[in-house]
């Protein structure tokens, strides 16, 4: 008889950890020891978020005055500015079905999610068209929306200039990211060197799955993988971030890993015990991936593919999130001159305990901000309190408190993470 934590469980214990019952329980379980007064970094103040859900419902109603949020998306993003740019996309895909619209958009999206780690305080995209300049998220989105029009993903730029293909991706410049993103000494971007890694893991990764990407590798064929997989047009979000953590593995950042396999957002705790063959210490996050299937909903949707079962997806476990929670005060650190006095990198114990701690709390915030709001768990889902939000509460809290708006506890991006 083979013991429990062999390596044949180690193929078990990868598939758990890619799903987001994997996210909640290990996140739960440190939330659990926080309550318990038992985490080194943090001390846990439940009762301050009817306090975070005023805040929260506040902006939402801010933001959305018809309590009408869109879905928590990168597709939100393109529009930065009230420029209609999803709209002057959908006038370049005119004409073509459906299906190949869904893929030329998740062409779109898939890079530009994967690029959307935080930028720094010092950098901003000029876009010519509208002569206006974006920050942050919404500034990488318009980057990376205007490198797609541009062919900027494509091994044909003049034939085929609106697809994100593996030949391009793999070979993709580091002077070619530096330009389309205007990077110069003048606009230091953090993290471009791990931007570019990710993009060029993401070209291998298409072509070592051409049952998913297809025998000339490129994101839309996803599509097409989606498709022959869905049951009568349906596609569960749990499944789907399975999918693609799988078949995107060598884009996303470098955590831990189990069994000589890399599993991406995923870093050990010292509070979960010491490292085993089953990872039992991991605590796994996923928030490009699942911030990714997030963005897959409207474009599958164009396609004929409904997501369903997107409660099953967690809160983002990322600094405006979790900022918020510290800005008012639901997350306490213990040494505050330790957290607020230099910076974090993203798998120190303080950092992994934030965002385990992050997620837990943002699922026992969104039925607050629901009450505050009159919504539903259905009017109303998670993605749709992140959305409203959560996200933008956060940065608004960063704001009020801090000159350039960033976050109380600073990370070493690589622009790989957040």
């Amino acid at each position: 008889m083979r013991e429990a934590g062999a390596p044949a469980d180690v193929p078990a214990a990868l598939a758990f950890l890619r799903t987001p019952a994997a996210v909640r329980e290990r996140c739960g379980r440190l939330f659990a020891l926080g309550l318990a007064g038992g985490l080194p970094s943090f001390e846990v103040r439940p009762a301050e978020l009817d306090r975070v859900a005023e805040y929260v419902a506040r902006v939402t109603r801010e933001r959305f005055p018809a309590l009408a949020a869109r879905a928590h998306g990168r597709f939100g993003h393109f529009d930065a500015g009230g420029v209609g740019r999803a709209a002057e996309l959908d006038a370049r895909l005119a004409g073509l079905p459906p299906d190949e619209r869904a893929r030329t958009k998740l062409d779109l999206v898939v890079p530009s999610v994967l690029l959307d780690a935080g930028a720094g305080p010092a950098w901003a995209y000029r876009e010519r068209e509208s002569g206006a300049s974006f920050a942050r998220s919404e500034g990488l989105a318009v980057a990376t929306y205007r490198m797609f029009l541009a062919g900027a993903f494509s091994s044909d730029p003049a034939r085929a200039p609106l697809r994100a293909d593996g030949a391009a991706l793999a070979a993709f410049d580091d002077g070619a990211l530096a330009r389309g993103l205007q990077v110069d000494a003048s606009n230091p971007l953090v993290g471009l060197g791990g931007r570019l890694a990710s993009l060029r893991g993401l070209g291998r990764a298409l072509a070592a799955r051409p049952d998913l990407f297809g025998e000339r590798p490129r994101i839309g064929g996803l599509f097409d993988a989606l498709r022959a997989r869905a049951e009568a047009g349906r596609v569960r979000a749990g499944a789907l971030l399975a999918l693609v953590l799988e078949g995107l593995a060598g884009a996303w950042p470098a955590g831990a890993a189990l069994g000589g396999q890399g599993l991406g957002d995923v870093w050990p705790h010292p509070a979960l015990g010491p490292p085993g063959p089953r990872g039992e210490h991991l605590v796994p996050f996923h928030k490009l991936a699942q911030w990714l299937v997030y963005s897959l909903v409207e474009p599958l949707r164009e396609g004929g593919l409904e997501v369903t079962g997107l409660h099953e997806l967690t809160a983002l476990a990322e600094y405006r999130n979790g900022g918020l929670l510290v800005d008012l005060g639901a997350l306490v650190p213990r040494d505050p001159d330790e957290a607020f006095g230099r910076a974090h990198a993203p798998g120190s114990p303080l950092v992994v305990e934030w965002r385990a701690l992050t997620v837990a709390l943002l699922d026992r915030l969104a039925p607050l901000v629901r009450a505050r709001l009159g919504a539903t768990g259905a009017s109303s889902p998670l993605a749709g309190v992140l959305e409203g939000g959560t996200w933008a509460a956060g940065r608004r809290a960063a704001e009020e408190r801090r000159q350039g708006g960033h976050p109380p506890i600073r990370i070493e991006s690589d622009g790989a993470v957040f």
